[in-house]
């Protein structure tokens, strides 16, 4: 089987796994995201993320993290629900975290693929990754042709949309790799950045964390500071804003991944379900169901509940 062959099995195997978009790169140094992202941490846009800080080799080289890799495959999951909040709800929750912790459904199917994989080619050494790695996810989606990351920051895949989740499963066999996506996608478009209430996307594609809401209410693990407590607009966990207002969100369509199915606490949790949530409903409801709400503890999620009741 050829390189090219390869490539396209691999894609038809990644689609019957259920996956949106699958696309190759080669296994190389991302030269030209260094000087972006040296800077991004310099300006300290990373917050208290210190971990962002740390492996910039790794994050630029897939090839210190698997020995002799050759090929990066990137995939995309579509994450848009068919499920929505009850109408009227306050408090609102990022649809990224409606079902099951996507880096379990993510890393399963990518071993599967990588079983398939080995069918076609033979044996290879592999590591799959999804969001929790020294890994430039958006970086490699556009070297492997799947889109380009918009003004948001959000990688956005044509016809198709953004609220997709990326997998990588970096490879020691060689596959033809695809063009890299390099065309502007946004255009003099900047609906991301007029809608978000504490203007953390500060020039197009720059975001700085700590404005942004999905940063205030899941990775800063104190309280969200008093300046943006009434600029949360009911959001308890994460934010859809500049997704929701982006026009090529309008291509989204419901996902069809069972694992991702709505909890409990989207479809049927009222207002007062959250604002009086006990630790031991925590526990049993978020904790207990693998909910990625369980990220952060119950404080946390206690004081994002009490900031997301202050008006603007």
């Amino acid at each position: 089987m050829t390189p090219l062959q390869l490539e396209t099995a691999i894609k038809e195997k990644a689609s019957a796994l259920g996956f949106d978009a699958c696309g190759v790169a080669r296994a190389t140094r991302l030269n030209s995201d260094v000087a972006f992202f040296t800077g991004w941490i310099d300006k300290g846009y990373h917050g208290t993320m210190s971990y962002m800080a740390r492996h910039l080799e790794k994050r630029v080289d897939p090839r210190l993290l698997l020995a002799d890799a050759k090929s990066v495959i990137v995939v995309a999951q579509n994450y848009f629900p068919p499920e929505q909040q009850p109408p009227g709800t306050t408090f609102r929750i990022s649809r990224y975290a409606y079902g099951t912790d996507y880096h379990v459904v993510l890393k399963d199917k990518l071993h599967l693929l990588a079983g398939e994989i080995a069918r076609l080619a033979g044996n290879h050494k592999y590591r799959v990754f999804t969001d929790s790695a020294p890994v430039l996810e958006r970086s490699w989606a556009e070297e492997a042709g799947l889109g380009r990351c918009g003004k948001n920051g959000c990688l956005i895949i044509p016809r198709k949309g953004s609220y997709f989740f990326l997998g990588e499963l970096i490879t020691t066999i060689d596959i033809q790799s695809g063009k890299p996506f390099t065309k502007d996608l946004c255009g003099k478009c900047t609906r991301c950045m007029d809608a978000c209430p504490t203007k953390a996307i500060i020039k197009p594609g720059i975001i700085d964390a700590n404005k942004c809401i999905s940063y205030l209410t899941i990775e800063l693990k104190g309280p969200v500071p008093r300046n943006y407590r009434n600029q949360c607009h009911g959001w308890i966990f994460g934010c859809d804003i500049c997704q929701d207002v982006c026009l090529h969100n309008t291509h989204a369509h419901p996902h069809k991944e069972p694992r991702l199915k709505a909890l409990p606490y989207v479809t049927s949790w009222t207002d007062d379900d959250w604002s009086t949530l006990p630790e031991e409903s925590y526990e049993q409801y978020i904790v207990g169901t693998g909910s990625p709400i369980a990220r952060i503890r119950f404080e946390k999620l206690a004081d994002n509940i009490s900031c997301a009741a202050e008006k603007p």
